[in-house]
C-alpha cells in the first residue's frame, strides 16, 4: 500500500476501482446539474467547523493569528446559505475532514456530495433518491460491463419504493416495550434502565442521542439488507431538520430520513428547520447533551442568517466514498482512495525520510 502507484499498475480491479469513482462522480455531478442545481464552492477553513457532530481539525492562519480555525466537518451551513442568498438549488462535492479514528469504513479526509433546493418535503426527497439511485445503478452496470471488467457486478435492486422503517415504532417492537417520552428529565435513566434490562453495552458518554443512535444501530440498521429507509428520527438525533410530534406515539421527531444498504449508510436527507426560535431552541438542547466537549457551541452567525427568511428547503447529503465501495463490492474504503486512508499516506512519507 506505501507504493501505490505499483498497487494501481499490478492490480487491475484496484485501478479499475479508481476509475468507477470517476465514473460515480461524474454521474452526480451530471444528475444534479441536469436537474437545475448549481454546483458551487464553500470555504473549507472557518473559524468554525460548523453543520454536524464531530471533532475538527484544527490549525492556526498567519493572518489570524489570535484565532484558532478549523477544517470543515460538513458544507450544510454554508449551503443554507446561498438558499438565504437567494439560490434555489445548489449543489457540492468535495472534502470533508473529521478529526476522529480510521478503519475500514472510515478516514478523516473524504467526499461527499450535498444538495439543497427550495420547495421540497421529504417525501419529495425520498422519491428524487430513488430515482437517482436506480438511474446510478444502470450507468454503473454498464460500466462494469464495457470500461470496469475486473469488478464484479453487485446484486442489488434499486428499484422504487424501498422498504421503510419508522424509527420509533420500530425500535419499540424490536426491545418490546415502549420508549419513554424522549424530551423528559426521566428519558435518559429510562432508557439506561432498558439498555440494563436488555444487556445491551453502552456507549462512551451514554446521553440521550447516543442511547438512541446506538438502539438502531443494534436493532434497526441489521435489518437493512436491501435499500431501506429509516424515517421519522427523534428530534434530539436531528438538530437541524424541522420536527413536529408523531400522530402515532406523541413523541418529538424530525422530518428526515437515512437510506441504509447493506446495513451501511448512504444517504442522510431531511427538511431544514427554517424557524430561527426553533433552531436556536435546538441548538441549545444540543448542548445540553454534549457537556464537556469544547467543539459544542451554538452558531450565532448562522442564526443571525436565518432571520432573513429562509424558505422551506429540503437537503440530502451522501458519502461518496461509500458509495462508491458499495458498486465496487469492497468493505476496504482505502480500496476507493487513490492513495488509501490518511494512515496509508502519513506511512508513505515516513517511508521515504527512512530510505
Amino acid at each position: 500500500m506505501r507504493n501505490r502507484h505499483v498497487d494501481l499498475l499490478l492490480n487491475p480491479w484496484l485501478s479499475d476501482t479508481i476509475r468507477l469513482r470517476a465514473k460515480v462522480i461524474q454521474f452526480l455531478r451530471q444528475y444534479l446539474s441536469d436537474d437545475g442545481h448549481i454546483e458551487v464552492q464553500t470555504p473549507i477553513l472557518a473559524d468554525t467547523a460548523g453543520g454536524a457532530v464531530a471533532r475538527p481539525f484544527t490549525t492556526t492562519a498567519t493572518e489570524f493569528q489570535d484565532r484558532r480555525i478549523s477544517l470543515r466537518i460538513a458544507p450544510e451551513l454554508w449551503l443554507k446559505r446561498l438558499i438565504l442568498g437567494g439560490f434555489e438549488k445548489v449543489f457540492e462535492i468535495g472534502p470533508s475532514f473529521r478529526n476522529e479514528g480510521i478503519d475500514l469504513n472510515h478516514n478523516p479526509e473524504f467526499t461527499t456530495c450535498e444538495f439543497y433546493r427550495t420547495y421540497v418535503d421529504l417525501e419529495g426527497l425520498m422519491s428524487k433518491t430513488e430515482t437517482m439511485f436506480l438511474r446510478l445503478s444502470r450507468v454503473v452496470a454498464t460500466t462494469l460491463q464495457y470500461e470496469c471488467r475486473n469488478i464484479p457486478p453487485q446484486e442489488i435492486d434499486f428499484s422504487p419504493p424501498y422498504r421503510r422503517l419508522d424509527f420509533i415504532p420500530a425500535v419499540e417492537a424490536a426491545v418490546g416495550q415502549q420508549l419513554p417520552d424522549l424530551t423528559s428529565l426521566v428519558a435518559q435513566s429510562e432508557l439506561l434502565a432498558l439498555f440494563n434490562d436488555k444487556g445491551i453495552t453502552l456507549p462512551s458518554l451514554p446521553t440521550v442521542p447516543r442511547l438512541l443512535d446506538k438502539l438502531s444501530s443494534t436493532y434497526l440498521e441489521p435489518q437493512c439488507i436491501t435499500p431501506t429507509w429509516i424515517i421519522n428520527h427523534p428530534e434530539c438525533l436531528s438538530p437541524l431538520s424541522k420536527s413536529f410530534i408523531h400522530p402515532d406515539n406523541q413523541q418529538r421527531v424530525a422530518a428526515r430520513a437515512e437510506l441504509f444498504i447493506e446495513k451501511q449508510e448512504f444517504v442522510n436527507t431531511y427538511e431544514e428547520e427554517n424557524s430561527p426560535e426553533e433552531q436556536r431552541r435546538k441548538f441549545e438542547e444540543q448542548l445540553l447533551h454534549h457537556e464537556g466537549d469544547p467543539d459544542a457551541g451554538v452558531d450565532e452567525s448562522y442564526l443571525q442568517a436565518l432571520e432573513w427568511g429562509l424558505p422551506p428547503t429540503g437537503g440530502w447529503g451522501c458519502g461518496i466514498d461509500r458509495l462508491c465501495m458499495l458498486f465496487a463490492g469492497t468493505n476496504r474504503i482505502a480500496d476507493v482512495l487513490s492513495f488509501g486512508t490518511l494512515r496509508n499516506v502519513v506511512a508513505l512519507r515516513q517511508s521515504s525520510k527512512k530510505s
